[in-house]
């Protein structure tokens, strides 16, 4: 469902994530309102990494992907209708670079996006860059609106149903209080389990009426006459993105 163009060439996402593994773990580092917009693309085909490495995990086991979310300072608004689930795999860290890093390493996270800005003299806790740096084998760089400055790659998506879980984020579907009836496939899935709303509805506050008009305003001006968005993304050295976090 996603069209990747390393530069102006044709790519695959063996190309953003090589190697990927069955252990690997995406994080993804949210620093402003319903930030993570503009890494979804990114965020779905670490998703499909996930899966596609392990097919047993989409027959058998039947498990939510290892991502998770690091809101800097404050939550950002959920992000869990893109299976940022249990609720855990969605973590409000203080506004330390120090925690952040500590998070990232509890994690055990291997694939890293981070919000673009500039490189600042962090100083992390003693160890922890040099495990961070050990670890993380892909670091990017996205911007919240969705398109980086000196991108180094693109990914478009090519069916609508990319669009789905970004318009959730944006107007969370808090389910009814009671479930009528189980997920035809009866498999538990989260819009079932009373956690997942209580979860929705304990962060609706994070974020104002405003911060989702202008976050659906991003949104739009990504995409093509189809209704389908582009993303921009930059790759990193681990070292950089360590210095980048919020």
């Amino acid at each position: 469902m996603f069209d990747v163009r390393i530069g102006d060439s044709l790519g695959s996402i063996a190309d953003i994530f090589p190697d990927w593994q069955p252990h690997d773990r995406f994080g993804l580092i949210i620093g402003s309102p319903l930030g993570g917009l503009g890494a979804t693309h990114l965020l779905q085909i670490a998703i499909t990494s996930f899966y596609d490495v392990k097919e047993s995990r989409r027959t058998e086991r039947k498990i939510y992907p290892e991502i998770y979310a690091f809101h800097a300072g404050k939550g950002h608004g959920t992000h869990a209708p893109f299976d940022f689930w249990p609720q855990r795999r969605e973590k409000i860290v203080s506004g330390d670079h120090r925690d952040m890093l500590d998070a990232i390493n509890d994690c055990g996270i291997t694939r890293l996006a981070v919000p673009d800005g500039p490189l600042r003299d962090l100083v992390h806790r003693p160890k922890e860059e040099d495990a961070a740096l050990d670890r993380i084998v892909t670091a990017v760089a996205y911007a919240s609106s969705g398109r980086i400055a000196r991108p180094d790659f693109s990914i478009a998506g090519n069916d609508r149903r990319t669009e789905y879980n970004p318009s959730r984020v944006l107007r969370p579907l808090v389910p009814a209080a009671a479930p009528t009836k189980p997920s035809r496939s009866g498999i538990q899935v989260k819009e079932v389990d009373p956690t997942y709303r209580n979860w929705l509805l304990e962060r609706e506050g994070d974020v104002t009426e405003q911060d989702r008009v202008d976050a659906a305003r991003k949104r739009e001006a990504l995409k093509d006459a189809g209704g389908l968005a582009t993303e921009t993304y930059r790759f990193l050295r681990v070292a950089d993105a360590l210095k980048r976090l919020c």
